[in-house]
């Protein structure tokens, strides 16, 4: 099982974003605002939390699916696009996304905001893999995760390689988070060409304190 049941609690308790980062909107404008028929095409989010992202995408017109493990999220995340998109096309599901309920080259991209690196190093590769295994050849992956040297990183309990229960910061919810070294992004996603990474950086604590981020565009190419 991928997935912590603290999460539950934790969308349980608090409404989190309601709207999309500007990296997510790109990649979504770059890739596929020229389709000819935006219901053609496929959206997965893994791990897709009250559907800040799925909401989008939807808005714009595209078929969006999301698993997430929490029932609380998930229900939030349906409410939210009943309410707000008419229509609305693809589905969300409570599930755990080590193990992806769906078939074969299904998904023209899949987007993982934040929620691999809330799993172990040998988690966070199934779940690529899974990713990997429903998209299209040559489907697109966007992924935004935790990099070491972020505020939170080595503090706190270590609970496995380059993971803690955060002790500081932002990150300190309680949750399990891998921060992920630039070499191990290549062995993490095997089944994936890397056509881009970034590193976000921003200062919190007047400069005194980071937040860093990998975000990675890359191809499907299995």
């Amino acid at each position: 099982m991928a997935w912590d049941p603290i999460w539950e609690e934790i969308y349980r308790a608090r409404d989190l974003a309601k709207y999309p980062a500007e990296d997510l909107i790109r990649f979504i404008a770059i890739n596929f605002y020229k389709a000819p028929n935006r219901k053609d095409i496929k959206i997965l989010e893994v791990g897709c939390g009250q559907g800040a992202n799925i909401w989008y995408i939807a808005r714009e017109g595209f078929s969006i699916y999301g698993v997430d493990g929490s029932s609380s999220a998930i229900d939030y995340a349906k409410k939210r696009l009943d309410q707000e998109i008419s229509g609305w096309s693809g589905s969300l599901t409570v599930g755990d996304v080590v193990s992806l309920d769906f078939e074969d080259n299904y998904f023209d991209a899949v987007i993982d905001n934040e929620a691999v690196t809330h799993n172990s190093f040998e988690n966070s590769k199934a779940i690529y893999n899974e990713m990997a295994r429903v998209t299209k050849k040559g489907g697109k992956l966007f992924s935004r995760t935790f990099a070491t040297g972020c505020w939170g990183d080595r503090s706190g309990e270590n609970v496995g390689h380059n993971s803690w229960i955060v002790s500081e910061g932002p990150l300190e919810l309680g949750e399990y988070i891998r921060f992920t070294d630039f070499e191990e992004i290549s062995e993490l996603l095997e089944d994936f060409t890397v056509v881009e990474i970034e590193l976000l950086t921003r200062t919190m604590e007047n400069r005194q304190q980071e937040i860093k981020e990998w975000l990675i565009n890359a191809d499907c190419n299995v």
